[in-house]
């Protein structure tokens, strides 16, 4: 499904949470959507799911606008880090509105998932810790195989090896049926090999969309002799730079090649050290 975004803006009384931000999203693809708190994330995420109007702008799903669009809102899934379900159900019940809501849903997965984290089927959701709450709406994002799937920060609660499994089965459910998922997470390290595009935002704008393996690819930390480094970032894009006793490093846009070939030191910069020079509001941003 194609998502059109086209100047979308949404303020809380003088609070501008996005500021006509502006993409495109063509095909089924893993999407790291990354940025601070206070970045717009949430905001974007609940227009996209027809929870919230938009201020203006707008956002188009094939063509069409997701609030109060019933065929939309069952092709799309968005679970937030709490508060996704009535606290006075049990979770087989959950997981039975679920099976009726989303066309696609996909029962023997949701049995299987259970079993994996351990739910108990008569819990009622306010008694579910964080991590079980967690791991019951992971289930559903799963299941649903909604072709819009959203996660936001879906995980809190759960455990290292918990978080390991979740990125093991998302993968390989990605992998049997592609879909669109966008993935929000704090914990970027952990999952930005999954990441197949990435979009920052900041402060309500959009500042990077980018195919994760040209970050990866084209993206790297130089390091020398200051004069040195001067020379090969002059004309590039640079992110960061810092100089110290005469040396000097660089988070610049070039190739690892080109650099080594200028005779410089070279590391490749972790998508989550990108975002946080990105979004520090310096000048390279």
């Amino acid at each position: 499904m194609k998502i059109e975004v086209k100047n979308l803006a949404k303020k809380y009384g003088n609070n501008e949470a996005l500021k006509g931000i502006s993409f495109t999203l063509e095909e089924p693809k893993i999407y790291g959507l990354l940025g601070r708190n206070g970045a717009g994330k949430t905001t974007f995420m609940e227009i996209l799911a027809g929870q919230i109007l938009a201020s203006s702008g707008e956002i188009k799903i094939d063509g069409e606008h997701p609030f109060d669009n019933q065929r939309l809102t069952e092709s799309i899934c968005l679970i937030k880090e709490g508060d996704n379900f009535k606290k006075d159900l049990k979770v087989k019940n959950v997981l039975k509105i679920a099976s009726y809501f989303y066309p696609n849903w996909d029962g023997q997965l949701a049995e299987e998932l259970t079993r994996e984290y351990n739910l108990n089927m008569n819990a009622k959701v306010k008694s579910l810790s964080k991590g079980m709450g967690s791991a019951l709406g992971i289930i559903v994002g799963l299941a649903s195989k909604a072709p819009i799937t959203v996660f936001d920060e879906p995980y809190i609660g759960l455990d290292a090896a918990a978080r390991k499994k979740f990125y093991e089965i998302l993968l390989e459910e990605y992998e049997n049926e592609k879909r669109t998922i966008i993935f929000s997470t704090h914990l970027i390290d952990e999952v930005s090999l999954l990441f197949e595009e990435v979009l920052i935002l900041q402060e309500g704008s959009l500042i990077m969309q980018e195919d994760a393996d040209m970050l990866r690819n084209n993206t790297c930390a130089v390091s020398g002799p200051a004069d040195k480094v001067e020379a090969f970032i002059k004309g590039k894009k640079v992110i960061e730079s810092k100089k110290l006793a005469g040396m000097m490093t660089a988070y610049v846009y070039g190739t690892s090649e080109e650099a080594r070939e200028f005779g410089l030191e070279v590391e490749g910069i972790p998508i989550q050290d990108l975002m946080i020079y990105l979004t520090e509001g310096k000048k390279g941003a």
